[in-house]
């Protein structure tokens, strides 16, 4: 139950999925109790951006973007989703441009990465958001609900108007390592055919293409090597919502349930979660103390 960050630093480049543009990514070790925090070395002065709500910047169509002082991240939600679903609380995340590589359109990659340089436990204990009463916030035929459970739990649907889709449901899924690297990682990202024009004149999509997206037309997959999960829509919406969950900086117990889901529907269980645990009022902040050995006072203040 203790905090972990990266044992040494790892850099990989690739090509944003929006802008297109070709970056340079660094991960570094970071001390306990930092979090994860992004910063853009491209710019004057270097820019940090920390992983939390308070950074969201309210653009959530198709990504999630993180800004601060002016500067601005986008497509942050696969590479927290491997941070989370490795259990990797605290990483530097070092970035030459404005968009995270889309690498794949999975997380699988940058699980590859993490796993390279390999993962660090720390002396401080982790910080674990417990929900105590049930969350629910709707948007027409959207809807996202958070509850008590033990340990951490996802429940998501969708439905498209689209043969290769339909209706696709993850029921019950619970989240730990193994599960996310089998069931969730290596999900793709996915878009039409018939929307890239009006994307491109958007400033979006710049960057995707067959190798790290999964593109439709109106009756099929267009990738030769066709899905890597018959139900890979799905799992790649539960891997966009534990990007987005991973911006609270502390593990979950509670069971999200998605219908219709999407970044800005999850980002506002992420501001509620966030303001109801300010408040305590839904949320039991708990700090777990390691079973074995002692815990210096230092490290349960999260200044280790």
């Amino acid at each position: 139950m203790n905090q972990q960050t990266i044992a040494e630093k790892i850099s990989c480049t690739g090509v944003g999925l929006h802008t297109g543009k070709p970056v340079q990514l660094t991960l570094q070790p970071a001390r306990a109790g930092t979090g994860i925090v992004f910063v853009r070395t491209d710019l004057p002065e270097p820019v940090e951006i920390p992983a939390r709500p308070s950074s969201l910047t309210g653009r959530a169509h198709l990504a999630t973007t993180l800004g601060r002082q002016g500067a601005t991240l986008d497509t942050v939600e696969h590479l927290l989703a491997a941070a989370y679903g490795l259990g990797v609380d605290n990483l530097r995340v070092e970035i030459d441009g404005p968009e995270i590589p889309g690498m794949d359109g999975s997380a699988a990659s940058f699980v590859y990465l993490l796993r390279s340089a390999g993962l660090y436990a720390q002396a401080a204990p982790r910080s674990v958001l417990r929900v105590t009463r049930p969350i629910e916030i709707r948007d027409g035929q959207r809807r996202i609900r958070i509850e008590p459970a033990r340990g951490f739990r996802v429940s998501y649907e969708i439905d498209f108007d689209h043969p290769c889709i339909r209706r696709q449901v993850i029921h019950d899924l619970s989240i730990d390592e193994t599960s996310f690297e089998r069931e969730i990682a290596r999900a793709r990202t996915f878009g039409f055919f018939a929307e890239v024009d009006a994307l491109w004149r958007a400033g979006r999509a710049r960057g995707a293409c067959l190798e790290n997206t999964v593109v439709l037309d109106e009756m099929r997959v267009l990738n030769r090597d066709g899905l890597r999960f018959p139900d890979e829509f799905v799992r790649h919406k539960v891997l966009d919502l534990l990007g987005d969950l991973a911006l609270l900086g502390a593990r979950i117990e509670g069971h999200v349930r998605v219908e219709r889901g999407g970044h800005a529907l999850h980002q506002q269980l992420v501001a509620q979660l966030a303001a109801e645990r300010i408040s305590r009022r839904s949320i039991e902040p708990i700090v777990r103390i390691p079973e074995h050995g002692r815990t210096p006072l230092r490290a349960l203040l999260g200044r280790a």
